[in-house]
């Protein structure tokens, strides 16, 4: 482990971290609960058990105003499902107000998302992260636990209308392979339902291969380097898309008389942790540099004690210990034992 370095630019500040990345993406979780059950997720059984204690609005404009100040540009609001948070679109203006930060998005499973819109629409949202793994109704309530496919698809379509940008994250994950089932066709690819959203819609469908966090562990990680021959086979005169979509590490294509795009975030067979840009703050102030481990800093005390100095100091020790690299490809690896919605997504 190295240390984290700041450098003054004529413009801003640029946190730097032992491997010469640059850290100005932060994920805050706001809540670990949430209004469905994916089996990957948080199945049924684990929906009583989750920690509370959760960082105060006060708290999280704290945090966040600490960052800014050492770098951080782009915030994503995360969860759990953030709308399950009483007025979480306040968070959106407080965050979007902090000196500093550029844009403000949101990852959220829709299912609340249609009466949110409008407040969220006002406060600023730069972006939402809609998770939708199928439009297959069976399939997704087996899935989800609950028959809210359509209501999803629904707020979707509502928030491209208002012209907010939207991009779906599905889970690569092969349902027939696992006998899910649902109403698809025996020939039909078991990624198609997904990815015509972006022929229908101005949007990006984003595949994001199954990582080996949690209760993710026990189902099958569809490689990328498969699923980007059949989409090439699939739709003929699939290309690159060398367009700029945000701050993340998909790499996207476009296909012709596609309205939006194709992504594949690959974090298992094609490694983006050389460009990583980011740490995760839990919705309990654990300051989390990597996925895979469990290594990072409490800002909670001093969070509740508002030392802010003090806290941008345990910023720089958490960007300080962030590893070079994840080991999800060698799961007997992995320290971190917390799933996934404990972490923030």
């Amino acid at each position: 482990m190295g240390t984290a370095a700041l450098i003054l630019g004529k413009d801003n500040v640029r946190m730097i971290d032992s491997s010469g990345r640059k850290l100005d993406y932060l994920r805050i979780s706001v809540t670990d609960r949430c209004n469905l059950n994916c089996v990957y997720c948080m199945p049924e059984k684990e929906r009583e058990n989750r920690a509370g204690d959760y960082m105060t609005d006060q708290e999280i404009f704290l945090a966040a105003e600490a960052m800014a100040e050492l770098g951080v540009r782009h915030i994503r609001i995360t969860g759990g499902e953030p709308l399950v948070r009483r007025d979480c679109w306040k968070l959106v203006g407080g965050l979007k107000a902090l000196p500093g930060i550029e844009t403000v998005t949101m990852t959220t499973n829709g299912v609340l998302l249609a009466k949110h819109l409008k407040k969220l629409k006002e406060s600023g949202i730069d972006g939402l992260n809609i998770s939708l793994d199928t439009r297959d109704r069976a399939c997704y309530q087996k899935i989800t636990g609950q028959d809210e496919a359509e209501t999803v698809e629904q707020a979707i379509r509502l928030a491209c209308a208002m012209n907010i940008p939207v991009k779906i994250n599905a889970v690569s994950y092969d349902f027939a392979q696992d006998r899910m089932g649902g109403n698809r066709k025996e020939t039909e690819p078991w990624w198609l339902s997904a990815a015509s959203l972006a022929q229908e819609l101005p949007v990006d469908v984003r595949f994001i291969e199954m990582m080996p966090l949690g209760y993710g562990k026990k189902f099958p990680t569809v490689s990328h380097q498969q699923l980007l021959k059949e989409l090439e086979q699939f739709f003929p005169g699939m290309k690159p898309d060398r367009r700029c979509h945000g701050q993340g590490p998909a790499v996207y294509y476009q296909v012709p008389g596609f309205k939006g795009s194709l992504g594949l975030i690959s974090a298992i067979h094609e490694k983006f942790c050389s460009r990583c840009n980011r740490m995760r703050l839990t919705a309990q102030g654990f300051l989390k540099p990597c996925l895979a481990y469990p290594d990072g800093v409490d800002l909670r005390p001093l969070l509740k004690r508002e030392k802010k100095e003090e806290l941008k100091e345990a910023v720089r020790k958490a960007a300080s210990i962030k590893p070079s690299a994840h080991c999800f490809e060698n799961p007997q690896e992995m320290r971190e034992q917390r799933n996934m919605i404990e972490i923030g997504g």
